[in-house]
C-alpha cells in the first residue's frame, strides 16, 4: 500500500505523531510517497482546530485519516466535540489524541462510532493505531449502482415478497432503533448532517436496510435515502438486485422504465455475497442496533465493502443454521437471516436493544 502525509502539522505534538504513524506503516512494507503523487491509497493530515481543512484529495480511492488533538477526554464528550472536525475537513476516519492522554489515541468514523484504538493490556500505541486503521484503508467499497431498465412490467405492481418486505419495515419502523450506533444528531448540526449525507452518501442516515429473495440470481432491497418506515414503490424505494460488476465495483439493478430510482442501500454487497453463497437464505435485516450472545466479525471494516461480505459469509459458513441466524457487525449492528421476514422478526422482537456496544470504548 502505497501512503502519503500532508506536511502542515499545527504543532510539535501532532508532528511527532505523524512521525510514529509514518514509522510503523513502513515497518510493516508499505511505501511512504509524496503527498503530490496520485497513485495513493491512504493519506494522513494533521487537523488545525482553528482552520479545519480537508485533505487535497487527487481521486477518489484515497482514504483520508486525520488527526486532531481533543480538549475532551475519551468517551462521549470525546466523540461530541471530534464529531463535527471529521464532517468538515471530509475525512474518511478520525484519530483523535484525548485530552491528558495523546498516547492513547482513539477512533472516529461515519459507520462505527468512537472506539478505543488501543485495547487493554496492548502497550504498543502505534502497532494497536495501524492494525485499527488498515482494515478501513485497504477496504473496497461498493457505493456505485448500474441501472439497467429492464424490469418485467409485470413486477412494476409488487410481488409477495415485496409486500411483505413492506409490511417487515413498517414493523421495525417502531422499535425505537437509531440511524447509527450513535445519535448523530446531538453530535451535528443540521448544516453538518446535510454534508455528512451528501459526503458520505449515508441517504437518510436510515438505522438499518431489507432485502428478500427473487429468484435463485436476484434479490428485491430497500433503497438507500428512503423512509423505510414507508417502502412502497417497486423500482423506486424497492430495487431488484441483480448482480454485481466487480470490475468497476459497482451493484447492477433492473429498473423500471418510468420510475427514477433510488441507489440501492450500501449493504447490497454483503447481502450479494451472502445470497450467492447460501440458497437456504431468503430474506435478511440489516440493523443498527444489537443482541446479546451474538458471534460478531472481528474486524472494523466499513459498512458497504467486500470485506465486511467476506467476512459475513465467513462467519455463516460457520454456523450450523446460516439460513435461521443472527451475525453482528463489530461496532455497528447485526444481520439476520430467515427463511421469511415473519420468522426474522419472531426472534429478534423483544431482544433487540438499541445501543451497539463500542469495542474498547471504556474510557
Amino acid at each position: 500500500m502505497r501512503f502519503a502525509v500532508q506536511d502542515a502539522a499545527p504543532n510539535e505534538d501532532l508532528k511527532a505523531f505523524e512521525k510514529t504513524l509514518v514509522e510503523v506503516f513502513v515497518s510493516h512494507g508499505h511505501t511512504l510517497v509524496d503527498a503530490s503523487e496520485r497513485d495513493v491509497n491512504l493519506a494522513f493530515h494533521a487537523i488545525d482546530r482553528n482552520e479545519p481543512r480537508p485533505y487535497p484529495r487527487r481521486h477518489r480511492a484515497v482514504f483520508s485519516v486525520g488527526i486532531i488533538r481533543s480538549r475532551a477526554r475519551a468517551g462521549a464528550d470525546l466523540l461530541r466535540e471530534a464529531y463535527p472536525y471529521l464532517v468538515r475537513t471530509i475525512s474518511n476516519t478520525l484519530v483523535v489524541l484525548p485530552d491528558g492522554r495523546p498516547d492513547d489515541p482513539w477512533v472516529v468514523t461515519p459507520e462505527l462510532g468512537c472506539y478505543r484504538a488501543r485495547p487493554e493490556g496492548e502497550d504498543d500505541m502505534a502497532l494497536a493505531l495501524y492494525e485499527a486503521l488498515l482494515p478501513l484503508a485497504t477496504s473496497h467499497l461498493v457505493i456505485d449502482n448500474i441501472f439497467v431498465p429492464d424490469l418485467d412490467p409485470a413486477l412494476w405492481s409488487g410481488t409477495p415478497q415485496t409486500e411483505e418486505l413492506t409490511w417487515a419495515s413498517r414493523i421495525v419502523d417502531g422499535w425505537g432503533l437509531l440511524p447509527s450506533p450513535f445519535p448523530m444528531k446531538e453530535f451535528l448540526s443540521p448544516s453538518e448532517l446535510r454534508q455528512l449525507r451528501h459526503l458520505y452518501g449515508i441517504g437518510g442516515l436510515s438505522y438499518g436496510n431489507f432485502s428478500v429473495r427473487h429468484d435463485a440470481e436476484t434479490f428485491w432491497m430497500s433503497a438507500s435515502g428512503v423512509n423505510k418506515g414507508n417502502l412502497t414503490t417497486v423500482g423506486h424505494d424497492i430495487l431488484l438486485v441483480k448482480g454485481y460488476d466487480a470490475g468497476k465495483d459497482a451493484m447492477v439493478l433492473s429498473t423500471r422504465t418510468d420510475v427514477e430510482p433510488h441507489r440501492v442501500s450500501v449493504d447490497a454487497v454483503e447481502h450479494w455475497m451472502i445470497y450467492r453463497n447460501f440458497p437456504e437464505v431468503r430474506a435478511m435485516m440489516h440493523l443498527h442496533g444489537w443482541v446479546d450472545g451474538v458471534r460478531s466479525t472481528s474486524v472494523n471494516y466499513p459498512c458497504g465493502t467486500r470485506e465486511v461480505g467476506e467476512e459475513m459469509v465467513a462467519l455463516l459458513a460457520d454456523d450450523p443454521e446460516p439460513g435461521r441466524t443472527i451475525v453482528g457487525l463489530k461496532n455497528h449492528g447485526i444481520t439476520a437471516t430467515g427463511p421469511t421476514f415473519h420468522d426474522i422478526i419472531a426472534r429478534l422482537q423483544g431482544r433487540i436493544r438499541t445501543q451497539v456496544p463500542m469495542s474498547g470504548a471504556s474510557a
